[in-house]
């Protein structure tokens, strides 16, 4: 029968040993009156010099007899020579009492074993530092070999892992000093796996809030808008970045900051600080009303260089007043083959098309609504199932993206009302136009200290009242200007549907590189003629050199159904675009401007006109 040599497992401590026992160790170090035996991670011994039998280097293996453990937890060894193959070896377990990372903060000083899902690994200049999350929370572990080199190289992003130390409290952070780390596989990490999914699928769990307004629209799509809300939280819960891109205007605004409020204290509340962590979020505007290339290009260069920098996982891309439509398809393809998580929330006539790119949908033309019920009124309700607790913050940014938008749906009126003696519609519409001329200036930027005093939710109310006041000024006298260089310049034709169609040279007969840009000028053009044409129906087209810019009342008009026909009718104009039904854009290759113009007017007047 062959003899036993026991192994210590990661853990394992002093209580574990047996006197008597033979064990097999590691040399650690030398003195003048003996040698160090690592037994494992956090044990070891002492061989005395007139207990060594052969000669042995630092780190060779080496076989020891316990002689005493000592009352003091000093532990004295003899050297055993055993040949090679006449013993077995036999892995000491330590039976294991599970901490959970919630609990940590009771445990301070002490040893604690943990079980958890690796979601960050982090190489610093010294230790480095695993984030790992549990059933009950996330927490760093701290393991150290020599400065600047990798631990437990064979722990990878997304293990399931038992983690071995002692709780200690770090710049006001909870943080496991790690004593041994171990990669479980197989059954044992599948449990620990589900346990952690089943509590993550509990803690996203919305809360239970109803709609802040009575909407058939809204109502309907509860259920969709609870499922976006919920792939949120869980990446909050999993440490997993969410980047929020959203259209540079009001209504995109409103969207994505409301959404941006509510993660932002989702984050502190469970024991995030997104400040100081500001990869866990980030908010960025895309020029058009949807995912360009130029736009998912820059997100994976960052993303693809944090994920290798800094070990974090490959974030969740949260798109609002944009995505829905064909136009997002090419950026989309290249999501995929990152296999990154994508949700919308969306006012634009969708293509079902993209629907397979995405794990959420939120559209109200899924449920019989249509774009008269904005990003910004998704985007708030969305906030509240994340957090509801930022709600009085947020209250009147539907409002403000309804009137920005120009909304005539029932929901704005109502919105409107929550915010009676806070805001009136004046000062929404004020709101919404200071939005618009800040972001112009800010192009690619967040300004989101800016953004949040435009919007009043950085308790700076004399601030607020000074920067709308002095934006919508400078903004009004642009459009102004703007406006006089432009009107004497309009052509105008009737269609034989009836309808008014104004033709506006945004290029030729506008300030360029200035505010307002074409699509805003193509707008306030728009509204003068409304005015002016109360009782008609009226059709502009705001016309550069290669792109159209369309508005329309009062005329039955699908813009995306339009602009497919286009394309299959004129294959060498490189015609795209899309949008809403009456409003959107078009855009095709400058040799062919005439010949699209003309068969852009021709499909306008096939659309039927409507009373008004």
């Amino acid at each position: 029968m062959k003899d036993i040599v026991y192994r210590l497992g990661p853990g394992c401590e002093v209580d574990d040993i047996v006197e008597g026992n033979m064990y097999i160790g590691k040399v650690q170090g030398f003195a003048t009156f003996g040698t160090f035996v690592q037994l494992n991670d956090r044990t070891k011994g002492l061989l005395h010099k007139s207990n060594v039998l052969t000669e042995k280097h630092e780190r060779d293996s080496i076989v020891v007899l316990v002689n005493q453990v000592r009352p003091n937890g000093n532990i004295d060894l003899r050297e055993v020579v055993i040949p090679e193959g006449s013993y077995e070896t036999q892995l000491v377990a330590k039976k294991i009492t599970l901490t959970r990372l919630s609990d940590l903060v009771s445990k301070i000083g002490r040893n604690v074993t943990i079980e958890a899902d690796v979601v960050q690994i982090k190489q610093t200049s010294g230790p480095t530092i695993f984030t790992i999350c549990d059933d009950s929370g996330v927490e760093d572990a701290a393991a150290f070999t020599e400065a600047g080199v990798r631990s437990y190289p064979e722990v990878n992003l997304g293990d399931i892992v038992r983690v071995f130390g002692e709780a200690t409290r770090r710049n006001n952070q909870m943080q496991i000093e790690v004593s041994g780390m171990q990669v479980l596989k197989g059954e044992e990490a599948d449990n620990v796996r589900g346990r952690i999914n089943r509590a993550l699928e509990a803690r996203a769990e919305p809360p239970e809030v109803t709609p802040l307004v009575k909407s058939e629209v809204i109502e309907a799509l509860w259920p969709e808008m609870r499922k976006l809300a919920k792939i949120v939280r869980r990446a909050v819960l999993t440490q997993q970045p969410i980047i929020i891109r959203h259209h540079a205007d009001a209504d995109g605004i409103c969207a994505a900051v409301s959404v941006e409020t509510a993660v932002t204290q989702f984050i502190r509340d469970n024991g995030g600080d997104p400040d100081q962590d500001n990869f866990l979020l980030r908010r960025s505007p895309s020029k058009a009303p949807f995912y360009e290339i130029e736009d998912v290009t820059r997100d994976l260069d960052m993303m693809l260089k944090d994920n290798v920098r800094f070990g974090q996982k490959l974030p969740l891309i949260l798109l609002m007043d944009n995505g829905s439509t064909e136009e997002d398809m090419p950026s989309y393809k290249m999501t995929e083959v990152y296999g990154l998580d994508v949700i919308v929330a969306d006012h634009h006539h969708p293509d079902d098309t993209i629907d397979k790119y995405l794990l959420s949908h939120v559209n109200p033309y899924h449920v019989g609504g249509d774009f008269g019920v904005t990003a910004g009124m998704l985007g708030t309700e969305i906030a509240r199932l994340i957090n509801p607790a930022v709600e009085s913050r947020i209250l009147h940014f539907p409002a403000v993206a309804g009137v920005a938008d120009r909304s005539e749906a029932p929901e704005l009126d109502s919105y409107l009302a929550l915010i009676e003696g806070q805001y009136t519609r004046d000062e929404c519409k004020d709101m919404a136009l200071s939005l618009d001329y800040e972001q112009y200036w800010l192009r690619f930027n967040d300004g989101r200290e800016i953004v949040k005093d435009i919007l009043n939710i950085n308790n700076a109310p004399e601030r607020h009242a000074k920067l709308v006041n002095l934006l919508v000024t400078e903004a009004n006298a642009a459009i102004e200007d703007q406006m006089n260089t432009m009107m004497p310049h309009i052509h105008d034709q009737k269609l034989t549907s009836g309808a008014n169609l104004f033709l506006a040279d945004v290029e030729m007969f506008a300030h360029r590189f200035t505010f307002p840009p074409p699509g805003k000028s193509s707008g306030e053009v728009h509204d003068i003629l409304c005015k002016k044409y109360v009782d008609e129906p009226v059709v502009t087209l705001g016309l550069g050199p290669d792109f159209a810019v369309i508005r329309s009342r009062g005329v039955r008009m699908n813009i995306p159904q339009m602009v497919r026909s286009m394309r299959d009718e004129m294959p060498g104009a490189g015609i795209s675009g899309g949008g809403h039904l009456v409003v959107g854009s078009i855009k095709f290759v400058e040799g062919m401007r005439a010949q699209v113009i003309e068969k852009m007017i021709e499909k306008i007047s096939e659309f039927p006109v409507t009373s008004l």
